[in-house]
């Protein structure tokens, strides 16, 4: 997966004892996190994501449609072992954010299950935005 992070924007690390399992790409840009998604804390979104993981804010993600759109990427071991990176779109709930968070410190794609309920947030992108 290709993006363009923005550079206002510094990478959000978080500090653990160990490595973190997987990595996170939240788009924030055009639709995402933006007024136009109503009713959603953009801000408090990410840090809970960052509280799981690393998180890397990108600039559009080319898939608009499905603002909030969150990315969320297998370690490197899991990607070495053939796991993908896995998108999630709509993301505008914060249950569907902590569920994340959950599956990222489970693990994420590729060492830990998808919890059934973000199945509803699962979406193949298209070629282009990959």
């Amino acid at each position: 997966m290709t993006s363009r992070e923005r550079p206002d924007e510094a990478p959000t690390e978080r500090t653990p004892a160990g490595p973190a399992p997987c990595r996170v790409v939240v788009c924030r840009d055009c639709c995402c996190g933006s007024p136009k998604v109503t009713g959603v804390d953009h801000a408090r979104q990410t840090a809970r994501l960052a509280e799981s993981a690393p998180v890397r804010i990108a600039a559009c993600l080319d898939v608009c449609e499905h603002a909030n759109v969150i990315v969320v990427q297998p370690s490197a071991a899991a990607r070495a072992a053939g796991a993908r990176p896995v998108w999630l779109g709509l993301v505008n709930d914060p249950d569907a954010t902590d569920d994340i968070a959950a599956w990222v410190e489970a693990g994420g794609p590729g060492v830990a299950p998808c919890p059934d309920i973000l199945d509803l947030y699962v979406f193949t992108p298209p070629r282009r935005a990959r």
